[in-house]
């Protein structure tokens, strides 16, 4: 159990952890085993370029049909790439490539969950309104006061990351004293928040590549584990990012075998989303899991 005179959401760790579920839109969804999400960027600049649609919506309906026959449970939209260095993207222009998005795709795919990738509360209002089920946020708040409160109102569950600075500076902000406390210290507050601010499901994201270096993102999956105690379904971002690709010394494309390892180390260490650019081979690598740990 964690507290301190700032009210800190209490963890606790018991031999046998609550069922994790969801309510989705007046829907009650068990994660009683994990998920895939699925990447759809609709962005001209995400550092792996098999990841982008065009915008033209033959091309991004073919590719979210494929993740769905796959295995994908949400499909996850973002129009702001977050890749260190990128350009920052107007709200005008981030709501033009993701909001006729998520219509056809919820039009095409009704019962097929999808998430907005933003930072942005306005942003996440106008996608959920368009038919997104949950809200993504790279920021866990912090690049949008508003945030939180327009989750809250929306109703649907929370993606909270953590992640120091912005896009663009996050990279120099990699300092810590005590990384792993550092970060549940950072979960502690937002999950209080999100409550008061009436958000009812919340997941955890611990921001590999995000205000961490190489080291520190390999240290943070081997200790993954640490986080279960929040009890709280805990998402990892790993697929074909530098991590894998700048320890192997070759190119995103080449990533493909480093990021199967790394989900199921993320597998075995609790993880209960993984987000991928490659869903068929998260779900045979689950499939995989699945019949060695359970």
């Amino acid at each position: 159990m964690l507290e301190n005179s700032h009210s800190i959401y209490k963890f606790e760790d018991t031999l046998f952890p609550p069922k994790i579920t969801l309510q989705i839109k007046g829907k009650l969804f068990a994660l009683n085993e994990p998920w895939i999400m699925g990447i759809i960027n609709s962005t001209p600049d995400s550092f792996y370029d098999k990841s982008r649609t065009s915008g033209k919506e033959e091309d991004f309906l073919e590719k979210a049909a494929q993740m769905i026959e796959d295995g994908a449970h949400i499909l996850d939209i973002g129009g702001y790439s977050s890749r260190p260095g990128a350009a920052p993207v107007s709200e005008k222009e981030e709501l033009k490539r993701v909001i006729h998005v998520i219509k056809s795709i919820k039009d095409r795919f009704p019962d097929n969950l999808v998430s907005i990738d933003t930072f942005r509360s306005e942003v996440a209002k106008e996608a959920v309104m368009a038919g997104a089920d949950i809200v993504n946020d790279i920021s866990g708040g912090e690049l949008d006061r508003q945030m939180l409160d327009t989750v809250g109102g929306l109703g649907v569950p929370y993606i909270c990351m953590h992640m120091k600075g912005t896009p663009q500076s996050m990279q120099n902000f990699s300092d810590y004293v005590d990384m792993e406390k550092e970060i549940q210290y950072f979960f502690s507050e937002k999950i209080n928040k999100c409550k008061k601010a009436g958000i009812k499901d919340v997941i955890l994201d611990i921001g590999l590549g995000f205000s961490k270096t190489l080291e520190q993102n390999y240290e943070l999956i081997k200790n993954f584990s640490y986080f279960k105690s929040i009890q709280l379904p805990v998402l990892i971002g790993v697929s074909r990012k530098s991590m894998i690709y700048k320890l192997l010394k070759i190119s995103p494309e080449e990533a493909l075998n480093g990021t199967t390892a790394l989900h199921m180390a993320a597998l075995i260490n609790g993880a209960n989303i993984l987000r991928v650019h490659d869903v068929k081979e998260a779900n045979e690598t689950l499939k995989l899991y699945k019949q060695i740990y359970t």
